[in-house]
């Protein structure tokens, strides 16, 4: 049983010598990068990025030439680190009809390594639209376990235009609760005072 499940994972195409995020998202009209980390050895292999669900019949939309040179082609570029093991692939004015599965490829001998990532591109108007301006719109970064200058750059517009006045609004409404309900204990206390004084 072992042995069976080790061949199935060892027949995957880049199963442990190539890795990625399975997803990345990002806004209609901004750009989308993605990182995809390799192990040591595949440095100067060609690395390539193509669309299709399908691994085997997918296209080649970009692909380096074995060196840290940038390549680019159409929208598409793509850029080899070789000294971090890892290829960035940046796709500038995205449209919805960029989501697609994608594949990030290193070139060799036999069967090609690869993993899929699933790009999805969101309208504009999904996201915060009348609070993010054209020039915000790029940059939803494919790292693994990092937040995304977009996501940072939508969460603090959230908190200084909702959270920061609904904060505010609960505490003065808090204050102003509690205003009225020390008066009278503060009236009923002087009134005891000025019968106290007075009496004989």
């Amino acid at each position: 049983m072992w042995l069976w499940l080790v061949l199935l994972l060892l027949s995957l195409p880049g199963c442990f010598s190539i890795q990625g995020p399975r997803s990345v998202r990002g806004l209609e009209g901004g750009s989308v990068s993605v990182q995809c980390n390799y192990t040591a050895d595949w440095e100067t292999y060609e690395k390539w990025w193509c669309r299709g669900a399908d691994w085997t019949s997918c296209q080649i939309l970009v692909q380096t030439n074995g060196s840290e040179q940038v390549m680019k082609r159409d929208r598409v570029s793509i850029r080899d680190n070789q000294s971090h093991l890892l290829f960035t692939v940046t796709m500038e004015d995205v449209r919805q009809d960029d989501t697609d599965t994608y594949w990030c490829g290193i070139s060799r001998h036999g069967p090609d390594l690869g993993t899929s990532i699933k790009v999805t591109i969101d309208p504009v108007g999904m996201i915060l639209s009348t609070w993010v301006s054209p020039l915000s719109r790029t940059t939803i970064s494919g790292r693994a376990g990092a937040p995304s200058d977009s996501y940072i750059r939508h969460h603090y517009i959230l908190l200084v235009f909702l959270k920061v006045p609904i904060l505010l609004a609960l505490v003065g409404a808090v204050l102003w609760l509690k205003g009225p309900q020390q008066r009278p204990s503060i009236y009923m206390n002087l009134s005891s005072d000025l019968v106290r004084d007075t009496a004989p």
